[in-house]
């Protein structure tokens, strides 16, 4: 079982089909039972700059003004799983797109009041997803999600991921990216670390910034609730990707 999150740098542009779905699709087709979660952050500041909406980064986090949400969930939730699952289906993949909220699948609470409509993961419940599986289907997740009264949130990809892994006890977390892996002094790309445990990544982390923050705790909470590996890689072709399944690039995450 593999939970797979496609960060949205790492999402093709402008391409018909996306390479890397193409090699995923390999993969499913060979018997590999996946479950896909994406991110979308640059296709959502070009939606809020074409309506000029401005928003701001919190340690990784987007601040989420209600304005800001209604761009968010129409990008993520629209058009950026739409346009996966489209892309899976045409390379013969009986793949569903739905939220991170949808059949029961997660709920969510708001982390920092500060921060808007930004969530954290309150529940998981993945019986949805072991039964979609069952049935020879792909779930693309997106990751908006509710608030148990209902209430629309802004979740952070990496954290939905890390919490669908724990929760399916994934074989591994692939987290695809922008970055080579993780590096040991951030954002120093010769300091990349091959192998760490959930230890020294709680020390090292301590340094990050940005959007290696909620990856590392994406990662820390996978391995701690149930996953027993995480993968993080610069996704941003399939060469890479490849290199990642063979154990040849990015960074491993252990117990």
């Amino acid at each position: 079982m593999i939970i797979f999150k496609y960060g949205g740098h790492a999402i093709a542009q402008g391409v018909s089909v996306d390479p890397i779905i193409v090699l995923l699709s390999e993969l499913i087709k060979s018997g590999e039972k996946i479950v896909i979660v994406h991110g979308g952050g640059p296709q959502i500041n070009s939606e809020l700059e074409i309506h000029g909406i401005k928003t701001e980064m919190v340690n990784g986090l987007r601040k989420t003004t209600p304005e800001v949400f209604e761009v968010v969930q129409r990008t993520l939730s629209g058009e950026v799983l739409r346009n996966l699952t489209n892309q899976l289906i045409g390379q013969g993949i009986n793949a569903l797109g739905m939220s991170a909220s949808d059949g029961g699948l997660m709920r969510g609470q708001i982390s920092d009041s500060q921060l808007g409509l930004v969530g954290e993961v309150s529940s998981v419940d993945p019986e949805i997803l072991r039964t979609l599986i069952g049935k020879g289907v792909t779930p693309v997740v997106s990751p908006i999600c509710v608030t148990t009264k209902g209430q629309g949130l802004n979740m952070n990809a990496d954290l939905v991921a890390g919490a669908l892994g724990g929760a399916m006890q994934a074989d591994v977390v692939m987290f695809s990216t922008d970055v080579s892996g993780i590096y040991r002094n951030w954002p120093d790309e010769d300091s990349i670390i091959n192998n760490i445990t959930v230890t020294e990544l709680k020390e090292v982390s301590k340094k990050f910034e940005g959007g290696m923050i909620p990856k590392a705790r994406a990662a820390i909470s996978a391995i701690e609730s149930g996953a027993k590996s995480v993968k993080v890689f610069d996704g941003r072709d399939a060469a890479n990707l490849k290199a990642a399944f063979a154990g040849k690039s990015g960074t491993l995450v252990v117990a």
